[in-house]
C-alpha cells in the first residue's frame, strides 16, 4: 500500500467517522456506469470547500485494490447498488493531490513534474516488480507497460488538477508543461487501453484552448453545468435539514447563511460551511483568506466594464445577466474580455451563483453577500459608503413616513441604475427598490417578490430576521406607472395584503409608489398598517 499507487483507504475512514459525514456515496454510481467505457474521462469542477477531496479520498478507497473497503461502505448508499461488488477495491489506482505535490516539490528544491514523475514511478517499481521500469521517465509510460506485460488497468485519480493552470504566471512555461503532462496521460487510443476510469477534480472546468486539445475526451461536470453529478456538488436541502434536526441546529439560520447555489434541480449549501456551522457554530470569515479571494478581490478593485453596479444590485438581491460562454480559463488580468468572464470566474470559484435556465447569476446567500459587500468598502470605493449612507436614510425615511424623501431618492436610484431600455420593466423597478434598501438587509431577508398574499400577490415583502421581529416592522411596497399614487396603496389593503404578512411579523409599514412614465417624477404614499 502506497502514498500515491494502490492507497488505503484510511483517510476515507477518518472522514466516514467523523461527527458531520453526510453520505455522498451515490456518487460511485455515477463513476461505475463509466468504467471501461468511452466516458470513462471524468471532470467534476467545483469550489473550495465543496468536498473535492472527500470524493477524491472515498473513490480511492472504492476502487483501490491496496486495501479492503467493503465495511467501510457498508449501510451507505452505494451499498444498496446492485453493481456495488462489480469494482469494489478491483483496480490499481494512482491517485495524487496536485496542490499537495506542488507544496512538497518547493520545499525540496525541484520542479512540480519532476516531483510528480518520480514520487510515482518510485511506488510502481516497488509494486510492479515483474515488469521492467527503471528506464520509464513517465507515469503514463509505466502505466501502458504494466498493462501490455500485466493485462492491468488503472483508475487515476486527480484531485487540484487545474492548480498550475491557476497559478502558471508564478513559474512561467509550467502551465505549458503541464498540459502537455496531461496530454501524454490521457490523450490519443492508448490511454484508453491502460485508464479504465480518469476522475479529476479541480475549480476551473476545461475550456482553455490548449488544454481542450489534451483533453477534449473528458465528460465535463461544473458549477455551471453539473447535470447528473448536481445532488453530490454540496449539500442538498433534504440533508441540511437532517442534519439540523440531528443536531439541533437552526435551519432557518443555516438556510439565510449558507444555502443559494443553484445546481439543476437542486438548490444546494456550501457543505464544509454546513458542517462546521452545525459541529462548531457560525463562522463566517471562512472564505475571507483563501486564494481565491485574493484573486476577486483584485478583480473588485479594477471595477472591469462597471461591475461594482453589477455587484451592488446582486448584494441588494436581484440578479444580473452573465454570458458563461466566453470564459477561457486564463486568470491573468489581461485574459478577461469582459465583465461577464469575471463573473464567470466567480461562479466558478463559488462566489456567485448561476441560474442556467435563465442565463443570470446571483449572490447565493448571506455569508457571500456580505463577505462581497465587505470588500466593496476596503476595495477604498467610498462611493460605496455613501450609498449605504443613503440607504440608511431611506430606510429611517420610510419608518418615519416622509413619502416625499422616499419618492425622491426612489426616483434618483432608478435613474442610475435602469436603462432607458429597461425603465419601466417590472423587473427594474423591482431591483430599483431592493438596491434601494440594501442597507436593510442586515435586518432582513433578502426581498420577497411576488410574495402570495391575501388575494394577490404583493410586489415585495420585506420580512424581519428573527433576531429583529419587535425592533423593525415589515415592509409590504406596491409598485405602479401612470396611476394615482393612492392606487397602489388601495390594492395593498384590498387586496389584504397586510393580513397574510401579520403572521410572520408585527408591525408592517404599507408603501405605494407610481411614477409618470414620460416625465420620471416619482410619488409615495406610506401608511402604518392597523393591528390585526
Amino acid at each position: 500500500m502506497g502514498q500515491f499507487v494502490n492507497p488505503g483507504n484510511d483517510i476515507f475512514e477518518k472522514e466516514i467517522r467523523s461527527k458531520i459525514y453526510v453520505d455522498k456515496t451515490g456518487l460511485i454510481k455515477l463513476t461505475n456506469s463509466v468504467v471501461n467505457t468511452s466516458d470513462e474521462f471524468v471532470c467534476n469542477s467545483r469550489p473550495r470547500r465543496f468536498g473535492k477531496s472527500y470524493t477524491a479520498d472515498m473513490l480511492t478507497a472504492y476502487y483501490s485494490r491496496g486495501c479492503d473497503s467493503r465495511g467501510l461502505f457498508e449501510g451507505f448508499e452505494i451499498s444498496r447498488d446492485p453493481d456495488f461488488e462489480k469494482y469494489l477495491n478491483k483496480f490499481d489506482v494512482i491517485r495524487f493531490d496536485v496542490q499537495w505535490c506542488r507544496s512538497a516539490a518547493v520545499s525540496y528544491g525541484i520542479d512540480l513534474l519532476d516531483f510528480i514523475n518520480k514520487s510515482v514511478l518510485g511506488e510502481m517499481r516497488l509494486e510492479y516488480t515483474d515488469v521492467n521500469l527503471a528506464d520509464e521517465k513517465s507515469i503514463y509510460a509505466a502505466m501502458a507497460r504494466v498493462n501490455n506485460q500485466l493485462g492491468k488497468r488503472f483508475v487515476v485519480i486527480i484531485d487540484e488538477w487545474d492548480r498550475p493552470i491557476r497559478d502558471d504566471s508564478s513559474e512561467p512555461g509550467l502551465a505549458d508543461r503541464y498540459i502537455d503532462f496531461l496530454r501524454g496521460m490521457f490523450k490519443g487510443t492508448e490511454p484508453m487501453e491502460y485508464i479504465a476510469l480518469a476522475y479529476i477534480t479541480g475549480i476551473l472546468p476545461i475550456k482553455r484552448q490548449r488544454t481542450q486539445s489534451a483533453m477534449n475526451n473528458f465528460r465535463q461536470f461544473t458549477m455551471i453545468s453539473p447535470r447528473a453529478y448536481a445532488p453530490y456538488i454540496g449539500f442538498t436541502d433534504d440533508e441540511v435539514k437532517a442534519l439540523c434536526d440531528k443536531y439541533g441546529a437552526d435551519y432557518d439560520s443555516i438556510k439565510r447563511w449558507y444555502d443559494g447555489y443553484l445546481l439543476g434541480d437542486y438548490q444546494v449549501y456550501n457543505p464544509m460551511a454546513v458542517a462546521d456551522s452545525v459541529h462548531y457554530g457560525p463562522n463566517n470569515d471562512s472564505w475571507i483568506n483563501t486564494s481565491s479571494f485574493s484573486s476577486v478581490k483584485k478583480y473588485i478593485s479594477l471595477n472591469f466594464e462597471g461591475m461594482r453596479d453589477d455587484l451592488i444590485d446582486m448584494i441588494a438581491g436581484t440578479r444580473v445577466k452573465v454570458d458563461t460562454s466566453t470564459f477561457e480559463n486564463y486568470t491573468d488580468i489581461g485574459a478577461f474580455k469582459s465583465k461577464d468572464d469575471v463573473f464567470t470566474y466567480m461562479i466558478h470559484l463559488g462566489y456567485l451563483a448561476y441560474d442556467v435556465r435563465k442565463g443570470e447569476a446571483f449572490i447565493p446567500n448571506e455569508e457571500i453577500r456580505q463577505l462581497l459587500g465587505a470588500e466593496l468598502k476596503r476595495s477604498g470605493w467610498n462611493e460605496f459608503d455613501s450609498f449605504i449612507n443613503e440607504s440608511d436614510e431611506l430606510f429611517e425615511a420610510t419608518i418615519e413616513g416622509d413619502s416625499d424623501k422616499v419618492a425622491s431618492e426612489i426616483e434618483r436610484i432608478h435613474d442610475r441604475f435602469a436603462s432607458a431600455i429597461w425603465y419601466n420593466n417590472e423587473n427594474s423597478l423591482a431591483a430599483t427598490i431592493s438596491v434601494a434598501y440594501l442597507s436593510t438587509l442586515k435586518y432582513y431577508f433578502k426581498p420577497f417578490r411576488e410574495m402570495p398574499a391575501g388575494k394577490g400577490f404583493a410586489d415585495i415583502v420585506y420580512l424581519p430576521l428573527s433576531e429583529y421581529l419587535g425592533d423593525v416592522p415589515a415592509l409590504v411596497i406596491e409598485l405602479k406607472w401612470n396611476l394615482d399614487v393612492s392606487t397602489a396603496m388601495n390594492q395593498i389593503k384590498k387586496r389584504e395584503y397586510p393580513e397574510s404578512v401579520a403572521e410572520y411579523t408585527g408591525d408592517i409599514i404599507l408603501v405605494g409608489i407610481t411614477y409618470d412614465k414620460k416625465t420620471k417624477k416619482h410619488e409615495c404614499v406610506i401608511e402604518a398598517a392597523e393591528k390585526l
